[in-house]
C-alpha cells in the first residue's frame, strides 16, 4: 500500500512538473504601449558592452546610438526608460520571456531572426567586415587561410566569418563584442569579424597597426518586438517614421556614427516590417 501511496504521489509530482515546464516555455503575453503607458515604464534590452551602440559609461549610466533610440521612443510614450544590457547570445531569449518591452540591440535584420522575433523598420545600416593586420594582404576570403579570427558568438559576423573562411582558419568564438575584440588586441587571435564601427575601439587599442580587410554583408538594424504584437510594432514604426522626418534621427547619426543618415529599403526579403 506504500509503494502504491509513493507511486501515485511520484505521478502527481511528475505532472506538476512537467506542467510548471510547459508554462515556462511559453511565451510572454503581448504588451502593447497603452499598457507600458500605464505601467509607466518602458523596459528596454540594449548591448552593454558594443560602443557606439550601447555600452555603460564609468558614471554607470546607458548610453550609445541605441540608448537614444530607446529614450527617444520612451519620451515618445511619455514614460520613463529603464535599459536591461544583454549579451548578443540573451537578446532574443530576453524579448520572448518577456524579461524586456523591446529590443534596441544592434539587432541586424535577418530572415533566420523574423522567424523568432518581429522587426520594425530599418533605424540603421552597418555592415559585416573582417578586420586584419594593415601589414597582411587580404584581399580575398581564401587570404583567411590558416588564420586565428575571433568572433561575437551567435552574432551576424559568426556567420558571415564561418561561411566565408577557408577551413583552414580556426574560428574562436567570444561572449560579446567587447571580448571577441579583445582577443584581437591582445594577440589572441590575428583578424576579427566585426561591424564597420569596431574600428574605433581597435584603433585606440593598437593606433595604427589594423583596418578593415574584406566586406561580407550589409546590414540593417530594426527594433524587435513579440511576433503578434501588432500595437506595439505600428507604435514604433510611426516612431521611426516621426524621427526621420523631424531630423532627431540625424541628430543621434551626427553624435554617434559620425556619417549621413542612409537610404533605407522599402522591404528586406523574408523580414517584414509590420505584424500580421
Amino acid at each position: 500500500m506504500l509503494k502504491s501511496m509513493l507511486s501515485r504521489r511520484n505521478a502527481m509530482l511528475g505532472a506538476a512538473a512537467l506542467l510548471t515546464g510547459i508554462a515556462l516555455a511559453q511565451p510572454a503575453a503581448a504588451v502593447t504601449p497603452e499598457e507600458i503607458k500605464a505601467r509607466g515604464k518602458l523596459i528596454v534590452g540594449i548591448q552593454g558592452d558594443n560602443p557606439p551602440w550601447g555600452f555603460v559609461t564609468s558614471a554607470g549610466k546607458q548610453d550609445g546610438f541605441d540608448a537614444d533610440m530607446g529614450a527617444l521612443y520612451a519620451k515618445e510614450l511619455g514614460v520613463e526608460v529603464e535599459f536591461v544590457p544583454l549579451e548578443v547570445n540573451n537578446r532574443i531569449p530576453a524579448l520572448t520571456s518577456g524579461r524586456v518591452d523591446v529590443l534596441f540591440a544592434t539587432m541586424a535584420m535577418l530572415p533566420d531572426r523574423a522567424k523568432a522575433v518581429q522587426f520594425s523598420q530599418p533605424y540603421n545600416a552597418n555592415a559585416i567586415v573582417l578586420i586584419g593586420p594593415k601589414n597582411k594582404s587580404i584581399k580575398t576570403n581564401d587570404d583567411m587561410a590558416n588564420m586565428t579570427i575571433s568572433v561575437a558568438k551567435g552574432a551576424a559576423q559568426d556567420t558571415q566569418v564561418t561561411k566565408n573562411a577557408p577551413a583552414s582558419a580556426t574560428i574562436r568564438r567570444f561572449d560579446g563584442d567587447a571580448a571577441s575584440v579583445q582577443a584581437l588586441v591582445s594577440g589572441q587571435a590575428e583578424a576579427l569579424g566585426g561591424n564597420i564601427f569596431y574600428m574605433d575601439r581597435v584603433e585606440k587599442a593598437r593606433p595604427g597597426e589594423f583596418e578593415n580587410k574584406l566586406e561580407f554583408q550589409k546590414l540593417y538594424n530594426g527594433a524587435c518586438t513579440r511576433l503578434g504584437e501588432k500595437e506595439l510594432n505600428a507604435s514604433i514604426n510611426t516612431f521611426i517614421d516621426k524621427i526621420k522626418g523631424n531630423g532627431e534621427l540625424k541628430k543621434i547619426y551626427d553624435k554617434w556614427m559620425k556619417v549621413p543618415v542612409p537610404e533605407f529599403p522599402a522591404n528586406l526579403e523574408g523580414i517584414p516590417f509590420a505584424a500580421k
